[in-house]
């Protein structure tokens, strides 16, 4: 199984990205992994227009066929100002749902502090429905970043957090083996005017 995991910091050299890094020598339950720092890509704004010249043009096309050979994706967010990163909202925008549709993602959000809940939150209520990616139950706030998921001492709160990190990337695993049976048989058969209903009523 193929795994992308997507770092959203608007800053590269992040402690998004860091973390990245960590996540992917973990996710043992994966075949091949990806990661991406949205900052070193050059990508327009969503502007509602798949066809148009400036995402043709952009590096857009670099990373569409990662997302689409993905089966699943860890979704990385620093937390400013109580906000997730408008780089990964954009990003989620540009996403066809037909390649993201009915895929597992675990989302994460970094911060240096103790807060952290506010991006999950916002991913979950208005960034995920239409582009139909699947969010696990678990998730992951990684607070306080600078001083955890290095090389020095481990003191039982980041045993802890490790350990949840270890669940939350097997969990992900299982959901993507799962849900990779129904998207084949949507492959098989798709379900009729699916893309009437990307909106909701």
């Amino acid at each position: 199984m193929k795994l992308l995991i997507v770092s959203a910091s608007q800053r590269p050299g992040s402690q998004s990205a860091r973390v990245a890094g960590y996540l992917s020598e973990h996710a043992k339950q994966f075949s091949e992994i990806q990661h991406i720092e949205l900052c070193r890509y050059d990508l327009p704004f969503w502007d509602g227009d798949r066809d148009g010249a400036a995402l043709k043009a952009s590096d857009w096309q670099k990373i569409s066929p990662l997302v689409k050979q993905a089966d699943a994706l860890v979704l990385i967010t620093p937390e400013w100002g109580g906000m997730a990163s408008p780089m990964l909202k954009n990003f989620l925008l540009l996403c066809d749902n037909q390649d993201t549709a009915h895929k597992p993602a675990l989302l994460v959000a970094v911060t240096s502090g103790i807060s952290g809940a506010y991006p999950i939150a916002e991913l979950k209520m208005n960034a995920l429905k239409n582009n139909k990616l699947v969010p696990i139950p678990d998730h992951l706030i990684i607070r306080n970043v600078e001083q955890v998921l290095g090389e020095g001492e481990i003191d039982a709160r980041e045993q802890g957090l490790r350990a949840r990190i270890d669940y939350s990337l097997h969990m992900l695993g299982q959901y993507a083996d799962a849900l990779g049976a129904i998207r084949q048989r949507h492959r098989d058969q798709p379900y009729p005017k699916q893309q009437e209903y990307v909106y909701g009523m």
